[in-house]
């Protein structure tokens, strides 16, 4: 069976149920700048980079406004719900336990800038992941290859034989084109039109072995 480098998981949606936080945030920044979010503009957001989710919210809303404000009131709060405490997705903490336990080196990949990566990690345990790529990290993010080829480079890791765990269209695009084996598990945005993912209902349909299988299967 071919050895698996690493796993490579998501964050926003994927380990941490967080997408209905940051649609808290946004429907609460589109009030302040006087208008309301539409559904198709947040689910275009879905992955994206903070500045590309503030100019959908902007042209939605059809304002002019200043995007380091904008910026800057969305994460003040998302921050505050952060602190709280995230909910896990189902299977989440059992699989990155499973994971951890086999030995497997993890890997955070995502979108959501670093310093509201620190508050969130409260949550998930700085512990359980041997690298961390954030949105802010990078010249560029998701859907581009460069976060997770960071990711496997940061694990010593070749990509082909790295899992990436999205919930996404963007993060899974940014992973196949990195030449990871891509686990794709929907949470607010379906999948099913995608192609060269492999599509699981719950990351409770998830196990090291499964994993494994996976890349075991890239490899024949």
């Amino acid at each position: 069976m071919a050895a698996v480098d690493g796993i490579l998981f998501d964050m926003d949606g994927t380990l941490v149920d967080s997408e209905k936080v940051w649609s808290v945030g946004l429907d609460q920044l589109a009030a302040h700048l006087g208008g309301r979010l539409s559904d198709t503009a947040r689910h275009a957001m879905v992955g994206t980079s903070m500045g590309q989710s503030m100019r959908i919210l902007h042209d939605d809303l059809g304002v002019d406004a200043d995007e380091a404000e904008s910026v800057r009131y969305l994460e003040e709060r998302v921050s505050v719900m952060f602190a709280d405490g995230l909910i896990w997705r189902p299977g989440a903490p059992e699989l990155l336990a499973a994971v951890r336990s086999a030995g497997i080196p993890t890997a955070l990949v995502t979108a959501t800038r670093r310093h509201l990566v620190e508050v969130a990690l409260i949550t998930l345990g700085p512990h359980n992941f041997d690298a961390v790529v954030a949105g802010d990290d990078l010249d560029e993010t998701k859907p581009h290859p460069a976060p997770y080829r960071t990711a496997a480079e940061l694990l010593r890791a070749d990509p082909a034989r790295c899992v990436a765990v999205e919930d996404s269209p963007n993060g899974i695009a940014s992973a196949l084109a990195a030449g990871c084996v891509v686990v794709g598990v929907p949470c607010e945005v379906g999948l099913g039109h995608l192609s060269g993912v492999h599509l699981v209902d719950s990351l409770a349909d998830l196990s090291v072995g499964s994993l494994r299988d996976l890349v075991a299967a890239r490899a024949a």
